[in-house]
């Protein structure tokens, strides 16, 4: 006969197996039926008939009405680079190269991922929270009794916009950024003008760093869409129910669509550079 302690141990090991396991059959249920969205998504971008109505009304959604929010803070973050950057260079001597650095920081880092966090905030979150009522007033399921594909009325659109308005507004971000490096660097601090104008432009005509911030945001807008109209569209398979389960997975899917971003920032630099 086993002992007492051999029998809890045994008990607390079959538990620890039975919710690591269920933890796993879970996650790969929640990303088999990710996948299987994002498949029917990008169907429904290719499937007539083309909705360009939404199509619009979801680009004036995420990208005009988002260019406040963008050039907002991009101005303040150039304007913390050229502070920052000119305090330590200052100490080497090496106040002519400012310019250079904005650009690359900008353009490789801090324009594309700032871009897709904001726009994760503001349109990620109203995205999930429209998909979510869609499905527990059963308007989807309406569309559907029509004869309307839900995926080529809601999600293609949506995909499609935000492909187009991330790219731009995240260079609009770097613009707009380097004009604030600019006022802190040049207007406030003194920096020689023509020098951290010429380092710009010898950033920019490395092809590299255009590449890599077109590349980063076209994948950050089109991740955002994909966390953010699956978790709306995946309401119904919650705990919770009605506004609360709305609630909570527009809360998530504005947390995951953030970490994903940083991710595959490290991800595309490392395949990139």
């Amino acid at each position: 006969m086993p002992s007492s302690p051999t029998i809890y141990f045994l008990t607390v090991l079959l538990q620890l197996i039975q919710n690591i396991g269920g933890l796993t059959l879970r996650s790969l249920h929640s990303h088999g039926r990710w996948g299987i969205f994002m498949a029917n998504g990008l169907g429904g971008l290719f499937r007539a008939p083309f909705r360009w109505n939404h199509f619009l009304t979801e680009l004036r959604s995420i990208g005009f009405e988002s260019i406040v929010l963008i050039s907002f803070t991009a101005v303040f973050t150039g304007m913390v680079l050229g502070l920052q950057g000119y305090n330590t260079l200052k100490q080497y001597g090496s106040e002519g190269v400012l310019g250079i650095g904005v650009a690359i920081s900008l353009f490789t880092e801090l324009g594309p991922v700032l871009t897709a966090l904001l726009l994760t905030g503001r349109s990620g979150s109203a995205m999930c929270a429209e998909m979510g009522v869609y499905r527990t007033s059963e308007q989807t399921a309406a569309l559907e009794s029509m004869a309307i594909d839900p995926y080529n009325y809601l999600v293609g659109p949506k995909i499609l916009a935000s492909l187009v308005a991330s790219p731009i507004l995240a260079f609009l971000f770097c613009h707009i950024g380097v004009l604030g490096a600019y006022l802190a660097g040049v207007i406030l601090l003194g920096v020689d003008p023509a020098s951290f104008y010429h380092g710009v432009v010898r950033a920019l005509e490395n092809p590299d760093l255009v590449r890599m911030c077109l590349s980063k945001s076209l994948v950050f807008g089109f991740l955002m869409v994909m966390v953010c109209a699956f978790k709306g569209h995946d309401v119904l398979r919650r705990k919770e129910k009605g506004t609360r389960a709305v609630a909570k997975a527009t809360t998530e899917a504005v947390v995951y669509t953030s970490v994903m971003v940083l991710l595959w920032d490290y991800l595309l630099t490392s395949l990139i550079l």
